[in-house]
């Protein structure tokens, strides 16, 4: 008897990735002051929100933005936080899926659409008076710019080519 030692019939062999692309920049290492500004921003911005809300936040404008750093970053934040692993999945699919969601957290999602993807131009009275019944003036405040420092973070990391897959949960946190 032969054996094989093919991949493909081989449950130990670990399968040939593509390679990792590496960064473009350091963001941080650059522009250290401009770095340090949006992670206070970042902080200020989510201020008083609960915090796994802002994750899904974080998550839903990652996944439009196709940050694929962001989403690792997220994602693993969200898990520590306590989110499940089936509405973390689920975010993608919000529209289909909203029996997973408070209608809190599914107006916050909607709002995150409409401030990420601005393809009309604005954002719809609809959706913000959906948001406006969920979140207290202040709260509303905080949303939106959470919701943008979110997208900013998205597109310096996008434009830098950020490499996923080696954040570990908490590990930017002041």
């Amino acid at each position: 008897m032969t054996t094989n030692t093919n991949a493909a019939t081989d449950s130990n062999a670990t399968p040939a990735y593509a390679p990792e692309e590496p960064a473009r920049m350091n963001m941080a290492a650059l522009a250290p002051d401009v770095y340090r500004a949006m992670v206070r921003l970042d902080a200020a911005a989510h201020e008083g929100l609960d915090p796994v809300l802002v994750e899904l936040v974080k998550i839903r404008a990652s996944q439009l933005n196709h940050c694929a750093f962001c989403l690792d970053m997220h994602t693993k934040d969200a898990l520590a936080a306590g989110e499940s692993v089936e509405r973390i999945v689920q975010l993608s699919a919000w529209r289909e899926s909203r029996h997973f969601y408070t209608e809190k957290e599914l107006a916050a999602v909607e709002l995150t659409e409409a401030v990420t993807v601005l393809t009309d131009g604005f954002v719809p009275d609809e959706v913000w008076e959906r948001a406006a019944k969920q979140f207290d003036e202040k709260e509303l405040a905080r949303l939106v710019a959470a919701i943008t420092v979110i997208n900013s973070w998205n597109r310096f990391a996008v434009t830098c080519r950020s490499v996923p897959g080696h954040y570990t949960p908490g590990q930017f946190k002041n």
